[in-house]
């Protein structure tokens, strides 16, 4: 069973039991979050898409930590001009794990 969903204006493919992590969520560690905009759902027998939601499917997840993502450098450099710039950026996610998926 696996379902596609929006979470934080991303779509993942979950199934159950799935750690991923996620744009940053203001949830506790530990707490459980819902997910109800589900785009997709399947049993493994039939499929269901909908438009743009599926009525009555949701996704329950735990929140187990709040990290920063590896450091992306951005360096800018015009030549013959002297002008070098160097710029670092860590993307805040929260990795949570999927526990149940209803329909």
């Amino acid at each position: 069973m696996y379902a596609v969903v929006n979470i934080a204006g991303q779509q993942f493919k979950v199934t159950e039991t799935q750690k991923l992590y996620v744009p940053l969520l203001a949830e506790e560690i530990g707490s459980t979050v819902e997910f109800s905009e589900v785009l997709m759902f399947s049993d493994g027998n039939a499929l269901q898409i909908g438009t743009p939601s599926v009525a009555n499917a949701s996704v329950t997840a735990k929140v187990l930590a709040h990290i920063k993502d590896e450091k992306v450098i951005v360096f800018k450099k015009k030549r013959r001009k002297g002008f070098r710039k160097l710029n670092g950026h860590r993307q805040r996610l929260t990795q949570i794990e999927i526990e149940r998926i209803t329909k």
